[in-house]
């Protein structure tokens, strides 16, 4: 079966005169490259008429699925309201939406609402920085933090890149994904893998380190889980060096559960940053923590004082959505994390029968709604492991395969799939039945 995307093949060539690349993010393109033109709860439509069952979701932003009615209703209404981003003053919307933000945050006193991920991590760690008098940076091998250059480096890296073995209990050489990177500012970077506290304490006692970014689940590279301990071994390296450890939640936020993946480990971070789910797609994020980093944006001290501007921050459409979105979330009637978590297993538990009966070896590694299909023996605890034994070419047929029948994860090997709340046990089981078809296909 081949699908028909024709018309997806014409608005790219056509987009590529004018745009570089084609595409406002170049991380919307792979192959195949297909442009959608609608979706509705868990399903999408391309330009040429092709249905599928989405488990990307635009990276994951869309836990209530797309164009959530009740969502867009409060958006509709906010703008026939009289609402605009007025640029003076505060708003009604902004401290109703930072109240219900913090209920669901117990270990947060304060948040600051920005646009996108990378500004709240980029002012996550101008925080961490006035707040210690510290320079240098500890990041995750294989996370994705941002893509301004603090953060913007040792992604999906080569075995060679990274120096040819893996770096137990130190740092990596420093691989940018981006060019334009000057060297001063690599400097200020120390890359450790994941799962791998003896590390964070060598680069510690190595190097004057005002934070460590991280997300708290590897969900970048699919779903790479913490080991027990590691953890609560962060937070007291963070506690007797003197540092800041600053949970990425962008893609755990309000996805593992309505606090984070804080709130399931019960691991307090210094500050954390948030986006994706809050809105259910509509752009915001936030930075959240204790009152002492956050209140610097105001404090008394020149020297302490940290920025804090944005004219599209808490813009009224958003801020809207994410009320609407939150208070979904919040809605015990509704059991939005039971009815997640029970399709999340559903799904699980179908895809490791099929692929014990095609004889695939497989493991899924899955946190509630979000999980990825690892073709290896065991799910992997960092990068270097996820490197060496994961089947990145056969990943990558399986996920063009189920395209071609119906299923949408992004044609990229390792990328999570992600469920949402519109999605239906039947959902489910005919994504099963597609992939019990991929694997009959891929075994011909």
């Amino acid at each position: 079966m081949t699908l028909t995307l024709e018309k997806s093949e014409k608005l790219l060539k056509r987009n590529e005169l004018l745009i570089p690349g084609g595409l406002a993010s170049l991380n919307r393109r792979a192959d195949p490259c297909i442009s959608f033109a609608s979706g509705q709860g868990g399903r999408i439509k391309d330009y040429d008429g092709n249905e599928y069952i989405d488990y990307h979701f635009g990276f994951a932003p869309y836990i209530l699925g797309h164009n959530d009615r009740d969502v867009n209703d409060a958006v509709k209404r906010s703008l026939e309201s009289g609402l605009s981003n007025f640029g003076s003053g505060t708003t009604e919307e902004e401290g109703e939406l930072a109240a219900l933000f913090l209920k669901c945050l117990p270990a947060a006193d304060k948040v600051q609402f920005l646009n996108t991920g990378s500004e709240a991590t980029a002012q996550a760690i101008r925080v961490a920085r006035a707040a210690t008098g510290k320079s240098h940076i500890i990041k995750i091998q294989g996370s994705y933090n941002g893509h301004h250059n603090m953060v913007a480096t040792n992604l999906i890296t080569s075995a060679e890149a990274l120096g040819g073995s893996q770096m137990k209990g130190d740092e990596y050489p420093k691989v940018p994904i981006t060019a334009g990177t000057p060297l001063e500012e690599l400097n200020l970077i120390h890359v450790v893998d994941y799962n791998d506290l003896e590390a964070v304490e060598v680069v510690v006692r190595r190097h004057s380190i005002a934070a460590l970014l991280m997300e708290p689940v590897l969900q970048n590279i699919g779903v790479i889980k913490p080991e027990a301990g590691y953890l609560e071994g962060l937070r007291k390296l963070a506690d007797e060096y003197g540092f800041l450890l600053i949970f990425d939640e962008v893609k755990t936020g309000f996805r593992a559960g309505l606090g984070g993946y804080q709130g399931v480990s019960g691991i307090c971070p210094d500050l954390s940053t948030f986006g994706k789910a809050i809105a259910n797609g509509y752009p915001i994020s936030a930075l959240a923590g204790r009152h002492e980093y956050m209140d610097l944006v105001i404090s008394e001290d020149p020297a302490k004082r940290v920025l804090s501007a944005g004219t599209y921050n808490c813009h009224p459409v958003p801020v809207t959505a994410a009320i609407a979105c939150l208070r979904k979330l919040m809605d015990p009637k509704l059991d939005v994390y039971g009815h997640l978590e029970r399709l999340g297993a559903r799904l699980q538990a179908g895809q490791e029968k099929l692929f014990q009966a095609h004889g695939i070896q497989a493991v899924i590694s899955r946190q509630g709604s979000a999980s990825c299909v690892y073709f290896a023996e065991k799910a992997p605890r960092n990068w270097w492991e996820l490197l060496h034994s994961h089947d990145f070419d056969f990943d990558t047929i399986y996920r063009k395969t189920l395209i071609q029948n119906g299923v949408y994860h992004f044609p990229v090997a390792t990328k999570q799939g992600s469920i949402c709340c519109a999605h239906t046990e039947a959902d489910i089981d005919e994504s099963l039945e597609a992939t019990d078809k991929t694997l009959g296909m891929l075994k011909k």
